[in-house]
């Protein structure tokens, strides 16, 4: 079967089983290959310390080579079948029926291209997606339409469709809008309906529980996306610009956002509306904003107007605008510490500034910097506040003494690379190369960055050095990744991605860049995105991160990696003396401390789930503070997949009533283990509610079944209520009959 672009479709039937034919081995001719392998021995680089001439630029050498000694042989082959054809080479192919879509079109649809189609053979289902939004599925060889839908309007243009292997479901994709949709054809009900960003992600955050992730985009839209999972679950399309801030309330309850288009909104994550849009008395761009911890007040940063605008969450009201920077505003942060009122903001104005909203005075602390501002971070004890600069620096500060406490050069670290379009070496362009987002962690020991850069780095704050860098994508499609110039796509007339016809060009014939422009030419016949990075986030929980890139949203994780990290070990401690102590003596204290000293997960599994329940409330009074923290950390990863719900409760229930006071001093330390715990108890809860509620509607049902009574067992009474009543009338006949003789 064939199907063309105009949606004509040939049904073809063949002279032989076309599963039976094989490949017809080839020898090759020996002396052309002897010619092109020594023509390829005799290619030496140039010069040796030409930087063009790297590993990469070998392997693509090769690559090519081999690609084209194929290709001339497959030439050689089919002349030599055109010149010697035999019957037995030929495959005949005969045309049975000949269809067309566009018969029953109407209007403008007879327009429209077939995009894509997937046919599944068991079923003998054909399905075939067109620019204008509409898929048919037919039944063949008969061409019998068995469904004919629309998913949208115009712009959703079907690119891509599949059958599941069973035939019963059909994924449908739309490249345009980023859409994927999962149709189920029998019973004509849609079993997942997916729509990502149609721009670039700009923004993120996440909730307070880890559980929830909030997108912003270019396309003014904001999504709501499930971290367990990966599903979106609701999007806000109430902007009508770029999404420039996004920031969750401290309680969970709703979020705020920032854009371009001169507002600020407040959604509420219980019914899903926008129920609060904050503007400024004249139009301003609003390039960052910013959340306190009580969720009482909001604050955004302008572009245009370089004021920084301040309003109560609950009136609306415009409370003050903060006016100093003279410059675009970058970048504004809160505290997390619920009783600072600390607002940090910095600025293109080599500035940064902190401000007590509470305070007469305004500005507090004023910090020069030697170049422009990009981000900013308060640590989330409040005690430190990081920002980034253009020139791939990180610099610390105290807010009160406004002593620079450390530096972050990270020049190096974000890598060397360079444009199709540009002429010289990625070392040479690393102005403008800088972190443009930054995240502590919730302890405040390290610092995730990211910016204009294919890789992220996770700094050690304390010693300065960089602990790990990812790489977050190897695509070549995207622009920005090699660092020298590929020798393949050099021509006499300059590189390749200079020279495009059709564009504006200079008088030596080269392609004009735009100044300013850094996402590519949208309007280019050829255009490659740049790899970036918009926005790096730590989770609450400490045991995740996500980043806005160019590839899309991004989360790393550490949950589904096995980490072996004993402390305070000595030889008498292993897994051999540790299970003599519980089995053996009966001492499931000692071997419980040992077990976690050795910090085996499957060990500790074992040691727990072995000890009697009888003894948990004792083991867990006498728990060093040492141990708690580590024991609840293992027992917040174990609930999630352990049958032993209930048992692992009473551990969390005896631990926290016995240890609640030496906690509380220290909350801010163990803040990600109970984070962690919190997210995975209201996962459980989820998961274990429905099947409950199932169970107590099964058993209510049933019992008012049981509680009915039966059809027979009331006919068998009424039968012998019957006849009890009419042998008590033939007695009483009989005795009449009696009396009257």
């Amino acid at each position: 079967m064939t199907i063309c672009k105009n949606a004509k479709v040939n049904y073809w039937t063949a002279d032989m089983d076309l599963a039976s034919m094989e490949p017809m081995p080839y020898i090759p001719d020996e002396d052309e290959d002897e010619e092109d392998d020594n023509n390829n021995n005799n290619e030496m680089p140039t010069s040796s310390n030409d930087h063009v001439d790297n590993d990469d630029e070998q392997l693509d050498d090769i690559v090519e080579q081999q690609r084209i000694k194929l290709e001339r042989k497959q030439k050689r082959l089919d002349e030599h079948f055109l010149k010697n054809p035999t019957k037995d080479d030929m495959v005949v192919f005969k045309r049975i029926n000949k269809f067309n879509y566009k018969e029953t079109f109407e209007g403008a649809d007879r327009s429209a291209l077939l995009l894509c189609a997937d046919y599944h053979q068991k079923t003998h289902m054909l399905v075939a997606g067109f620019s204008n939004g509409h898929f048919y599925l037919h039944e063949m060889p008969d061409f019998n339409i068995i469904h004919s839908l629309s998913i949208g309007d115009q712009q959703q243009m079907i690119t891509s469709t599949l059958f599941s292997p069973l035939g019963d479901w059909i994924a449908l994709a739309c490249q345009n809008l980023g859409q994927l949709i999962v149709w189920e054809w029998q019973s004509q009900t849609y079993v997942l309906k997916q729509q990502g960003h149609f721009n670039n992600m700009t923004q993120l955050t996440y909730s307070p529980d880890g559980m929830h992730i909030a997108s912003g985009g270019d396309d003014g839209k904001i999504k709501l996306w499930n971290t367990s999972n990966g599903f979106c679950f609701v999007t806000f399309s109430e902007h009508t610009s770029t999404i420039t801030g996004l920031e969750f309330a401290s309680n969970g309850q709703f979020i705020v956002s920032s854009s371009l288009d001169g507002t600020v909104r407040a959604y509420d994550l219980l019914r899903y509306r926008n129920f609060r849009t904050y503007t400024s008395p004249t139009p301003v761009q609003f390039s960052c904003v910013a959340l306190d911890a009580a969720g009482e007040i909001v604050c955004a940063g302008g572009f245009d107007t370089f004021n920084i605008f301040v309003w109560s969450i609950k009136t609306g009201k415009l409370l003050d605008i903060l006016s100093g920077h003279e410059g675009p505003i970058s970048g504004l942060t809160f505290g997390r510490n619920t009783t600072q009122t600390t607002l940090a903001s910095c600025s293109w104005d080599k500035t940064l500034r902190t401000w007590n909203l509470f305070d007469s005075q305004g500005a507090r602390e004023t910090f020069h910097l030697s170049t422009d501002a990009l981000s900013c971070a308060f640590r989330p004890d409040g005690q430190q506040i990081a920002v980034s600069t253009v020139d791939a620096q990180i610099l610390f500060f105290h807010p009160d003494t406004g002593q620079q406490m450390a530096s972050i050069e990270g020049k190096h670290d974000l890598g060397y690379a360079r444009k199709d379009t540009d002429k010289v070496t990625g070392k040479k362009l690393t102005f403008g190369r800088a972190y443009r987002s930054i995240s502590y962690t919730l302890d405040g020991n390290y610092l995730l960055a990211g910016g204009r850069s294919k890789y992220i780095s996770l700094y050690n704050i304390h010693e300065q050095i960089l602990v790990k860098r990812f790489e977050i994508t190897c695509n070549k499609s995207f622009d920005g990744l090699n660092e020298y110039l590929n020798r393949r796509k050099m021509t006499e007339f300059g590189s390749l991605a200079l020279i495009d016809m059709g564009q504006d060009e200079d008088e030596n014939g080269k392609n004009i860049r735009l100044p300013g422009v850094r996402k590519g030419d949208h309007s280019s016949r050829h255009f490659k995105p740049e790899i970036l990075v918009t926005c790096v986030r730590f989770s609450p929980t400490g045991r995740a991160w996500a980043a806005c890139t160019t590839e899309g949203l991004l989360i790393y994780s550490i949950d589904n990696t096995a980490m072996f990290d004993p402390i305070d070990l000595n030889e008498s401690i292993t897994p051999l003396s540790i299970r003599q102590t519980l089995y053996d003596k009966n001492d499931s204290y000692m071997s419980l401390l040992m077990a976690l000293k050795l910090n085996e997960k499957s060990l500790i599994t074992e040691i727990i789930e072995n000890i009697d329940s009888n003894k948990i409330e004792h083991i867990c009074r006498s728990l060093p503070l040492l141990y708690v923290e580590l024991l609840l950390n293992f027992i917040s990863e174990q609930i999630q997949y352990s049958r032993h719900f209930a048992f692992y409760l009473s551990w969390i229930y005896n631990i926290l009533m016995n240890h609640t006071n030496n906690l509380k001093p220290n909350s801010t330390k163990i803040l990600t283990t109970l984070c962690n715990l919190e997210k995975n108890l209201t996962l459980k809860h989820d998961s274990l509610g429905k099947i409950v509620d199932n169970n107590i509607f099964t058993i209510d049902y049933l019992s008012t079944i049981a509680s009915i009574p039966k059809t027979n067992e009331i006919i068998e009474d009424m039968d012998t209520s019957s006849i009890s009543r009419i042998k008590r009338k033939k007695s009483e006949h009989t005795t009449n009959s009696i009396f009257e003789e």
